[in-house]
Formats: structure tokens, sequence, C-alpha cells
């Protein structure tokens, strides 16, 4: 048996308010001898007086006879499916491969930075361009991987991001420590 406390999560608020509440009436009917009788006539197309315009579609699909634009080198198939937006567990990967970038970017900057004081016989103008020059390589290699494979399948684009950060790894900030 269930008490008037557990139906009021089962109402919403307002629910016994007399003017909502619509009833059951019936509709009026109405008689064939009440209301005149009026002939119909037949019903001709309309003739448009000028073309209408074709709605313009957001993302316009190819049709199936139209060519794409996309190329295709011998060996490659083109697979009309692969162009899908990411789902949510590929936004995340994209989002915790970004993180990666940007803290290999830092490294790169920091150990550009001690590599700098420890009097290298390399003019410190040099030690600086460099360090900048390893500083955006994970920011542009992970853009770039972004931009240039819209087109490809997902983990193609995560193959490529992959091989980014193995070759990025910030080596000379992990072998000279965290504080050296």
């Amino acid at each position: 048996m269930s008490t008037p406390r557990d139906d009021d999560a089962l109402s919403w608020g307002g629910d016994d308010d007399p003017t909502l509440d619509v009833g059951d009436k019936p509709a009026p009917t109405r008689s064939a001898e009440t209301e005149p009788r009026v002939e119909a006539e037949p019903l001709e197309p309309l003739q448009p007086e000028a073309p209408a315009a074709a709605p313009v579609a957001r993302h316009p699909e190819p049709a199936a006879s139209e060519p794409t634009a996309v190329a295709v080198t011998d060996g490659e198939e083109l697979d009309v499916g692969h162009a899908a937006p990411l789902g949510n567990v590929g936004l995340v990967g994209i989002g915790m491969v970004a993180a990666t970038f940007l803290l290999f970017a830092i490294g790169w900057l920091l150990a550009g930075l001690r590599l700098n004081g420890l009097g290298l016989p390399i003019p410190s103008v040099t030690v600086i361009a460099l360090t900048i020059g390893a500083a955006l390589a994970p920011v542009v290699w992970f853009v770039a991987v972004l931009a240039l494979t819209r087109k490809w399948r997902t983990w193609q684009r995560f193959l490529l991001l992959i091989v980014g950060i193995v070759l990025l790894v910030p080596w000379p900030f992990l072998s000279l420590g965290a504080f050296a």
C-alpha cells in the first residue's frame, strides 16, 4: 500500500489545479441537414510564377552520381563512412593527447632554459631559438595531425598522434631531472 508521501514522487507540482482540467467534453457534431451543401471544384495544380529556390543544406552530401572531391590514388580505396564525427570516447582521447602535448611543450621549454644556464659552447641565441622551436614542435604536430587528417579514420588519426608522442618526448628534461 502506498502512502500519500510515496505518491508525491509520481506527481508534478500543481497537477491537482482545477483550471488545468481539460475534461472529457465530446466535440460538437454537425448534421448534414443544418449545413448548406457546397459543391467542390476540382483542384488544379498551382503554377508558380517564378521557380522557387532550392533549400540550402548545411552539410550537403554528394549524390551517388556526383564525383567526390577526394582524389583516390592507386592502392587506396574510397571509404564513404570514414568521416564520421568523433564520439565521446574520441573527444576525451583527443583531450588527453592534447594535454600530453602541452606538457611536452612545457618540458621542452624548461629543458632548454636549463641547458642555456649550463655554459655550453653554443651561443645563447642559438639555444633560445632551438628551445622555442622544440617547445612549439608538440603543438605544431598536434594541430597539423588534426587539421590534415580530417577525412581519415579515427584510429589512423590516433596512430599519428601516438607517433608524435613517442617522437617528441622531452628527453633533456627527463635526463636532467625535474630540479637539476
